[in-house]
């Protein structure tokens, strides 16, 4: 795309209302274009460059050193990064800047700090050495320094796999079916889907393929009495329910109205008659404690730092802390605890988040284990297994952009096997 003066002060306002980063990435934006009358290749460049700088921030500071103006880090994004020579650049530059960039060009990154090479603030590089080398965590970073695709997945309820490929493949898309998920496809370019009758007939729903893997970890039964404990705006629900073949009975719980709000035209669209969604008030709420004891299986997809979809959101590993981590922390231990109440004995557990850190995933699942001896661990591998799923795993799930292509997600299987009372698990 052609640069010019009006395009490149479009970028540079749209990124100096970003950068605080007191809001998503993604929401301000929204709220930059609303105000914005912009034809869509500029929008295109804007979000483009918006998201490639966040990717790179770190990076782009140090080539910037003291002068990291939005204006310098779009330049430097746009020479090191955007595809763009010196030649394109060289009508919209001042005295300085192009021997400037041509020495952002020639940083070599092998001599940058881990956190420059990664990507990765200092205090998540330290939170993740006890468990992971270097090169590891070099890999895991550099993985999430590109743009991830578009996963989908197929409501089994309404339509197969293979009839919503050929589908796609007779419309021309590169489609093709994820490598684990047996139920998603993946779209390599990023399709408007909203208008496309596969999505308004309620036959796909756009589901990250390690989201998915989730349910083949919980493999509800027809039967079942069902509970989805941190529900959202439902993706692993209408799973879920599909799963059931919409028998039983299927709870999805959320302390949002809003986010519930956004799962009823989801509903509507899958078909599924036996998925209840409730609002409650926190993780004791009264109407939780009417199902101790009567739950078959339970999800806790818990809320966390969300760090394992930096591909998606690039921003979100700049708006976490330490300090945030150790709320979660806190958060998640009290939802594992209460949502272990529901189990019969013989219920399965799945705790499940979207980040990468330990203090998140196997510290909960070991305290956990520790102060509720009721309960044992299954492992996540020998389920996988079971549902054909081709994934070397053993006793947890740890799904890495770096080794899986999918985004960061962990997820543990916890089963009740004793005669407890509530009081006791």
């Amino acid at each position: 795309m052609l640069l010019t003066e009006y395009r490149l002060d479009l970028v540079i306002r749209a990124l100096r209302s970003i950068l605080p980063l007191e809001h998503p990435a993604d929401a301000t934006l929204r709220h930059f274009f609303q105000h914005e009358r912009i034809g869509s290749k500029e929008r295109a460049l804007v979000a483009e460059t918006i998201f490639g700088v966040l990717r790179h921030r770190l990076f782009l500071e140090q080539a910037c050193a003291q002068e990291a103006t939005p204006r310098r880090m779009t330049l430097a994004y746009w020479i090191r990064f955007g595809g763009y020579n010196l030649r394109e650049l060289e009508p919209l530059l001042m005295h300085g800047e192009s021997s400037w960039l041509g020495q952002v060009k020639a940083i070599s990154l092998a001599t940058l700090p881990l956190p420059v090479q990664a990507e990765l603030p200092e205090w998540v590089i330290e939170q993740l050495q006890p468990t992971m080398s270097d090169e590891m965590i070099l890999a895991l970073g550099r993985s999430m320094q590109s743009p991830a695709p578009l996963d989908l997945r197929v409501n089994t309820l309404l339509a197969t796999r293979d009839e919503v490929l050929q589908t796609f493949q007779s419309e021309g898309m590169d489609a093709l079916p994820t490598p684990y998920s047996p139920i998603g496809i993946r779209l390599k370019n990023k399709p408007a889907l909203a208008g496309h009758p596969l999505f308004l007939s309620g036959k796909i729903e756009v589901q990250d393929e390690g989201s998915q893997l989730l349910g083949y970890l919980l493999a509800p039964k027809r039967s079942d009495m069902v509970v989805d404990f941190c529900a959202g705006a439902g993706g692993k629900t209408l799973m879920l329910g599909a799963m059931m073949q919409s028998q039983g009975r299927l709870y999805a719980l959320d302390v949002s109205e809003k986010r519930l709000a956004n799962l009823k035209p989801r509903l509507k669209r899958s078909g599924l008659s036996n998925l209840h969604p409730q609002l409650i008030s926190h993780e004791n709420d009264s109407r939780i404690k009417r199902l101790y004891g009567k739950i078959d299986r339970v999800l806790v997809d818990a809320p966390c730092s969300g760090l394992g979809t930096s591909r998606r959101n690039p921003d979100i590993k700049f708006r976490q802390s330490p300090e945030s981590v150790t709320g979660y922390t806190r958060m998640q231990a009290s939802i594992l605890a209460s949502a272990s109440k529901l189990l019969k004995p013989g219920g399965r557990l799945v705790y499940a988040t979207c980040s990468f850190l330990p203090q998140e995933n196997h510290a909960i699942i070991d305290a956990f284990l520790t102060e509720h001896p009721a309960f044992i661990q299954r492992p996540a591998g020998e389920i996988l297994a079971q549902n054909k799923i081709p994934m070397e795993s053993k006793t947890f799930l740890q799904l890495l952009p770096s080794l899986h292509g999918t985004d960061a997600f962990f997820a543990a299987v916890l089963e009740r096997v004793k005669t407890t009372s509530p009081q006791e698990i």
